[in-house]
C-alpha cells in the first residue's frame, strides 16, 4: 500500500529535517542490486540485510528511509546513504 499523501506531507529526515519523497522504482532498483550483494549499509555502518520493498529518499538525494509493512523507518541509525549506490 503507498503511503498516504499526508503522511508524506509531514515526513522529513530526522537528522537535517529536510523532506522527502517515494524512492522511485529506477531508485529502488538500483539500492536492491547492491543490497542483494551486500554491500549496502546504514548510517550506522551495519550490513542492509533486506531489499527495499518501499522507501523513502530525501529530496536532496542525500538518505534513504525504509517502508516496512506500510511503516517508514525514520531512525538516523537506519538512514541508508544514497551515495553508496551511485553508479
Amino acid at each position: 500500500m503507498p503511503i498516504s499523501k499526508e503522511l508524506l506531507d509531514i515526513l522529513c529526515c530526522p537528522k537535517t529535517r529536510i523532506p522527502v519523497q517515494v524512492l522511485t522504482d529506477e531508485q529502488r532498483e538500483r539500492a536492491n542490486k547492491l543490497i542483494r550483494r551486500k554491500k549496502a549499509v546504514y548510517a550506522d555502518g551495519t550490513i542492509v540485510e533486506e531489499e527495499l520493498i518501499e522507501g523513502l529518499i530525501t529530496s536532496d538525494g542525500k538518505t534513504i528511509y525504509r517502508i516496512d509493512d506500510n511503516i517508514p523507518i525514520m531512525t538516523i541509525e537506519r538512514g541508508i546513504p544514497a551515495g553508496q549506490f551511485v553508479d
